[in-house]
This record gives structure tokens, C-alpha cells and sequence, in this order.
């Protein structure tokens, strides 16, 4: 009965955790990206559009996003408005809707990855390297879960082959965009180096 109730009180307390983790780490992403002119959905779009490929249809980043397809078609309407994607038509099967980014997008793109990355590295540097691998295996477990928890049927082995493909992107994503270096963020910038005399 007692160990009962501890694994209750640890399952709630780990569920609490996350969830508190989210909700900062979405405050976070949201106070950087808007510094840059972009909000987090809409730079969640463009970080697909850097993954998948250009023009990618919307089906894809949605699906790539774990979002339905009817609202990243609404995010990219405001995105085109704002001048930061083109979309365009299948010609064979109009469909079909594909995306690509536009020069504004990407100049304010690459400085809200920098700054990003900074922000990510800095937050995650209490970790070490043995204890993120652990970190990553352990929060990829409670990911198939909740999959299964919102689809029955998903194919789990489907899941971990993209995310192996995934992970060959990112390490040419980071290359792309110098991120293997640690950037500075805006507040360590800002500081300035004391000098002795």
C-alpha cells in the first residue's frame, strides 16, 4: 500500500515537473522570439521548413510539429500576410499546399536561432553529457506513451526511425547555422568585463 503511494506522489510530482518545465520553457522561447519579430508558432514553421526542406506542403509541418493541419494552415495565412512565407498550389493536385520561406523570414530567422540556441545551451548546461543522453532517453519513453495516450494505433517504431532521421538534420542544422560554438546570449553581451588597473 505505502509503495503504492509513493509511486502515486512521484508519478503527480513528475507530471507537475513537466508541465511547470513546459510552461517556462514556452515563456522563454516566446520572450526571444518576439524580440526578433516572430512569434513561437511561427518559428516553430520555419524551423520545419529548415528540417523538411523547401517548399515542404503543409501536411508535413504539420505532422512534424504534432499539430493539427488546420492550424498550422491558419498560422501560415498570418505568415504570408506578414511577408515571411509563400505558399503555392500543386499544379496537378491543388490540394496540396506548399510553403517556403522568404528572405525577411530568414534574416530574422538565423538571429532568433542564435540567440535561441544561446538561451538553450545556457539552461541545459547544469546537465552533463551522460546525464542529458539519460535525460533524452527517459523523456522520449513518456513522448510514446502520450502518443499512445492520443492515438491507440500509432507505430511507435515509425516514430523512432523519423526521429533517427531527425537527429541527422539537426547535426546538419547546427552546422548550417554555427551553432556547434556556444553563442552568448543578449545578457551575457550585455555585460561588460571588468577591467583591473
Amino acid at each position: 500500500m505505502k509503495a503504492n503511494l509513493e509511486s502515486a506522489e512521484l508519478s503527480l510530482r513528475l507530471w507537475r515537473r513537466l508541465y511547470e518545465t513546459y510552461t517556462l520553457l514556452k515563456r522563454c522561447e516566446d520572450q526571444i522570439f518576439e524580440e526578433h519579430g516572430l512569434t513561437t508558432e511561427q518559428y516553430a514553421v520555419l524551423v520545419s521548413l529548415s528540417y523538411l526542406g523547401q517548399p515542404a506542403r503543409i501536411t508535413d509541418i504539420a505532422r512534424w510539429l504534432e499539430r493539427s493541419t488546420n492550424s498550422i494552415s491558419m498560422i501560415v495565412d498570418r505568415m504570408v500576410k506578414a511577408g515571411l512565407v509563400r505558399r503555392a498550389r500543386d499544379k496537378v493536385d491543388r490540394r496540396v499546399v506548399y510553403v517556403s520561406k522568404t528572405s525577411k523570414a530568414e534574416s530574422l530567422f538565423r538571429p532568433a536561432t542564435m540567440e535561441s540556441f544561446a538561451s538553450v545551451q545556457k539552461i541545459l548546461s547544469p546537465i552533463p553529457h551522460k546525464d542529458g543522453l539519460t535525460l533524452l532517453n527517459l523523456l522520449g519513453q513518456v513522448k510514446y506513451e502520450t502518443l499512445k495516450c492520443v492515438n491507440r494505433e500509432v507505430d511507435i517504431e515509425e516514430i523512432k526511425r523519423d526521429e533517427l532521421k531527425q537527429a541527422a538534420n539537426i547535426k546538419k542544422w547546427v552546422n548550417q547555422y554555427g551553432l556547434s560554438s556556444t553563442p552568448k546570449t543578449k545578457l551575457q553581451r550585455g555585460k561588460k568585463k571588468k577591467t583591473t588597473r
